[in-house]
């Protein structure tokens, strides 16, 4: 059984460093923990305007160029039986460091792809971050800061 559905979003800088928020304690799921921006899509909302709404609160950053990943569902942290519906987003960034607005959790840094990796993973990040990071989509945005 479909519990929620989340959309989130993998913001990579030219550098290809990878936008993540370090969660705060007071979070749901996967508190003091790393993740993606994203949260839950509401009613009425497609994956993709809730990827970008999310972005835009979290981060202070506009999303305009958002290509699909993957979906897929994930064993939620709350009940027994249910799924999370994982929509999940790529895209490039121009931004900097000093463009991200913390609109969320305790922090909203770029990292680069060891630094994710040997960060402490949310439940979701976990599922994502190696594969994205191996992934043709990867690839092509980390490459377009080397041209």
């Amino acid at each position: 059984m479909i519990e929620r559905r989340v959309a989130v979003v993998f913001l990579v800088d030219p550098q290809g460093r990878l936008l993540m928020q370090h969660r705060d304690r007071h979070a749901k799921v996967s508190p003091n923990q790393w993740a993606m921006p994203g949260g839950k899509i509401e009613d009425g909302e497609t994956p993709i305007d809730a990827a970008r709404r999310e972005v835009l609160e979290e981060t202070g950053l506009t999303a305009d160029v958002l290509e699909h990943y993957d979906t897929r569902t994930r064993p939620s942290v709350s009940t027994v039986d249910g799924l999370v519906e994982m929509h999940v987003f790529c895209g490039p960034t121009d931004a900097t460091q000093d463009d991200v607005v913390l609109g969320e959790g305790q922090a909203m840094v770029f990292l680069t792809p060891e630094e994710a990796l040997s960060r402490d993973l949310g439940v979701t990040a976990a599922a994502l971050v190696p594969g994205f990071l191996d992934s043709p989509q990867y690839r092509a945005l980390a490459e377009r800061g080397e041209a």
